[in-house]
C-alpha cells in the first residue's frame, strides 16, 4: 500500500467510528500537584462550602486544598490524629473517623486551623493493626454511620466490641446504635440515588471476592466474627456465630437457611474488576459527568481504577451489573468526591497496600470531555435471560447470537481466604434480538439459573454510527429471576459439582526419592507488608537440590513463582490475563517461562516445594503473580 494511503485510511476509519478508542477520549485523568513535604496519603476527603477540598491522611493530618484549578494551595488544618480513614464536612465543621473515635474539628476564629477537637463518641481498641475505622456518612435525619474492620490474627477476629459492624450514632440520644453486622474490611460505603446504604467489601476469609452489599438495619453481610456482639443491647441481628459454617458451600445456599444473611447486590470478580473495592459514590450530576446519571462508581485501591455499577430491584432486593469504567490512576484509589462543577476527585494511597499505579500517594481528578462513549449502559434480568441497553442506537446487522458469549459461576462461602471461581457453566445464546427502541438487545439464554454471577462478553456489536464498544464485558449478579419466588428459583450446585482447584506438575511438594532424604540448600522466603518479599535476593549453586519454604505472615494471599530468567513482567502479565480461571490456577499461567511455583498461600500459612536449581548460572526472577502484585512483589534467585 502506498504510504500516502495510510493517513487517509486512518482518517476514514476514524470518521466511521472504527478507530481504536481510548478511555481518555471520554474521561481524562488530571493530576493535582502535591508539594514536597506533604505526604498526602488520603484516608478521607470532602468538599467545604467554599470549594476547598478537606483531606485527612493516614499520617494523622488534615489539609485544606484550595485553588484546585490552578496551582493548588495547601493549608494544614489539624495534625496528631490516629490514622483517620474517613472525613465528612457538615455545617462548617470537619468530622474525622480516627482509630478509636469520631472527632469533630472546628475552626472557631476563622484562621484555617482547628482549635476545637471534640470527641463525638469513642470506640474500644485492642491495638490490632487491622482495626480500621471508616466514615462518617451523615444521614438525612442527622445521624451518622461508620464501619469497623475486624481484627486480624490469621483470620478475622472481633475481640474489640463492634468490630465488623456498621454503627449508627444518634446525636439526639447521644448514643451508638448497632446497625448491621458481617463485614470484614468495609473500606467504603455510600448511598444510591434512592438513599439506600451500600457497603464495599474486600476479599478475605468468608469473602470469596470483592463486592457491594445493600445494608438495612439488622442485616448480616456474611462474615461471622462480628456476631460475637449480636446479643448486645440495641442489636437487631438475629444470627449467632455458631450458625455460620462451611457446610452451606455458597452464600446463595446459606441464604435459604439463614434468613438474616444479605446477599451481595453485585460481585466484583477478583483480579478482573478490582482486588480491593473501596469508595462508593453515586452520579448525582444529572448529566454533568456523562450519560451515567444515578449509577454508582466504585473505586479499587489495589488496581488503581474505577468501576461502574447499574442496579435494579428484583423481588424487592437489589442486584445488577458491574462494568469497567476508567483505569490508570497513579496510586491506590481509596476515596472519591464530586465538586460543585461535576468533576470527580480521586484521593489515593498505597503505603502498606501497594497498588498498580506505583506511586505512594496522589490526588487526581477525572473530567468528562463531553463525548458519550458507546457502552453497555445497563443490564437487567428477564425471565429467560438479559436485556442489555446500550448508550446509543445499535446497528441491527451486528446483533447476532454469536456476538454474545455468556457463562456463569459462583464463589465458595467458607472460612478460607477468598475463593476460586467454581461451578462455571456456559450459557448458549438461543436468541439475540434488537428491541423496538433500537438501543436494547434481548438475550435468551439456555440453562438460566439464579444464585450465580454472569459474565457477558460482546464482540462485533457496533453503534448505528459505526462506533465500537469502549468496553466489551460486564458481570451481572443474578440473585433472583423476575417472576420466580425463592421456592421455585432453581437449585444450586452440589458439593461435588463445585469441584477442586487446579494443580500443577510445577508445584512439587514431595522430595524426590533419589535425593535420599537430603537437600543441598534450604531456602526460606517470606512475605512482608506492602506486597513485598522479605527476602529479595537468594543464592543457590547450579543444579542444587533445593527445598524452598514460602511463609506468608501477611493478611492476604500470595504465591511464589520462579521464572526462567528476567521474565517476571511477562509471567505476571500473563497471570493477569487468566480471567475467571485465575484463582483456581493459583494465578500461575501455563507457560515455559514458569519453572516452579507454590500454591496461593493463605495468611499465616506456608507451602514447601522441592526442585533442582537451574544448571545454567545467572539471574532468575521470582514474583507473586496475584493480580496487581508482581510489579512490587519480586526478587532474584542467583544461580552460581
Amino acid at each position: 500500500m502506498p504510504k500516502f494511503f495510510l493517513p487517509l485510511l486512518v482518517l476514514l476509519l476514524s470518521a466511521a467510528g472504527l478507530s481504536a478508542q481510548q478511555e481518555a477520549d471520554y474521561y481524562q485523568i488530571e493530576k493535582i500537584t502535591v508539594p514536597d513535604g506533604v505526604a498526602l496519603e488520603v484516608g478521607g476527603m470532602d468538599f467545604m462550602a467554599d470549594g476547598r477540598l478537606a483531606v485527612c491522611t493516614r499520617r494523622g493530618e488534615v489539609w485544606l486544598i484550595g485553588d484546585l484549578e490552578d496551582q493548588a494551595t495547601y493549608t494544614r488544618f489539624a495534625r496528631g490524629l490516629h490514622e483517620p480513614l474517613g472525613l465528612a464536612v457538615k455545617d462548617g465543621a470537619i468530622y474525622v473517623s480516627q482509630r478509636g473515635e469520631v472527632t469533630k474539628l472546628t475552626d472557631s476564629n476563622d484562621d484555617d486551623r482547628a482549635d476545637l477537637f471534640e470527641t463525638v463518641y469513642e470506640l474500644p481498641l485492642t491495638g490490632n493493626y487491622h482495626e480500621y475505622h471508616y466514615g462518617p456518612l451523615f444521614r438525612p435525619d442527622g445521624s451518622m454511620l461508620t464501619t469497623l474492620n475486624v481484627g486480624w490474627e490469621g483470620k478475622g477476629v472481633s475481640k474489640s466490641k463492634w468490630r465488623g459492624w456498621m454503627l449508627q450514632y444518634d446525636p439526639q440520644e447521644n448514643k451508638i446504635i448497632p446497625y448491621a453486622a458481617g463485614m470484614r474490611s468495609p473500606a467504603g460505603f455510600g448511598t444510591n440515588a434512592e438513599g439506600d446504604v451500600f457497603v464495599a467489601e474486600n476479599q478475605g476469609d468468608w469473602i470469596g471476592s470483592g463486592r457491594i452489599t445493600h445494608l438495612a438495619k439488622g442485616d448480616f453481610a456474611g462474615h461471622p466474627a462480628s456476631l460475637a456482639w449480636a446479643d448486645q443491647d440495641g442489636s437487631t441481628v438475629a444470627l449467632r456465630e455458631a450458625e455460620v459454617t462451611d457446610e452451606f458451600q455458597t452464600m446463595y445456599r446459606a441464604k435459604a437457611e439463614l434468613p438474616g444473611l444479605k446477599l451481595p447486590a453485585v460481585w466484583f470478580p477478583h483480579g478482573i474488576l478490582g482486588i480491593s473495592t473501596a469508595a462508593i459514590i453515586t452520579d448525582r450530576t444529572e448529566g454533568g459527568f456523562g450519560p451515567f446519571t444515578n449509577q454508582m462508581f466504585v473505586s479499587d485501591q489495589g488496581q488503581s481504577k474505577i468501576m461502574r455499577v447499574a442496579l435494579e430491584k428484583v423481588n424487592g432486593e437489589y442486584q445488577g451489573a458491574v462494568f469497567p469504567f476508567v483505569e490508570g490512576f497513579s496510586s491506590g484509589l481509596l476515596r472519591l468526591s464530586f465538586n460543585q462543577d461535576n468533576t470527580l476527585y480521586a484521593g489515593q494511597t498505597a503505603r502498606g497496600w501497594a497498588a498498580t499505579g506505583g506511586e505512594e500517594f496522589a490526588l487526581e481528578r477525572l473530567r468528562w470531555t463531553g463525548k458519550v462513549p458507546f457502552e453497555m449502559y445497563k443490564i437487567t434480568a428477564a425471565e429467560s435471560g438479559f436485556l442489555i441497553e446500550f448508550t446509543a442506537p445499535v446497528d441491527a446487522a451486528t446483533v447476532r447470537n454469536s456476538s454474545f458469549t455468556v457463562q456463569n459461576f459462583t464463589y465458595r462461602y467458607h472460612h478460607n481466604y477468598g475463593s476460586p471461581t467454581v461451578d462455571i457453566q456456559a450459557n448458549p445464546v438461543s436468541a439475540a434480538t434488537l428491541e423496538p427502541d433500537g438501543k436494547t438487545v434481548r438475550l435468551t439464554l439456555a440453562d438460566f439459573r439464579p444464585g450465580y454471577i454472569y459474565e457477558v462478553k460482546v464482540s462485533g456489536v457496533r453503534a448505528a454510527a459505526g462506533t465500537r464498544l469502549l468496553h466489551d464485558f460486564a458481570y451481572y449478579t443474578l440473585n433472583a429471576i423476575p417472576g420466580q419466588s425463592g421456592a421455585d428459583a432453581g437449585a444450586v450446585a452440589t458439593t461435588e459439582e463445585l469441584g477442586a482447584e487446579a494443580s500443577s506438575a510445577k508445584h512439587p511438594t514431595t522430595m524426590p526419592s533419589d535425593w535420599n532424604g537430603k537437600v543441598d540448600t534450604d531456602l526460606l522466603l517470606e512475605s512482608a507488608k506492602g506486597m513485598k518479599f522479605k527476602q529479595t535476593y537468594l543464592t543457590v549453586k547450579a543444579g542444587a537440590k533445593v527445598r524452598l519454604t514460602f511463609r506468608n505472615p501477611d493478611d492476604m494471599q500470595h504465591n511464589f513463582v520462579l521464572t526462567s530468567g528476567k521474565k517476571g513482567d511477562k509471567v505476571g502479565q500473563a497471570a493477569g490475563e487468566l480471567g475467571l480461571q485465575g484463582l483456581a490456577m493459583n494465578y500461575v499461567p501455563d507457560m515455559e517461562d514458569v519453572l516452579v511455583h507454590t500454591i496461593l498461600v493463605e495468611p499465616e500459612m506456608d507451602d514447601v516445594i522441592y526442585f533442582r536449581a537451574p544448571t545454567q548460572p545467572g539471574l532468575y526472577e521470582y514474583v507473586c503473580t496475584v493480580p496487581g502484585h508482581y510489579q512490587q512483589m519480586r526478587g532474584v534467585l542467583k544461580v552460581e
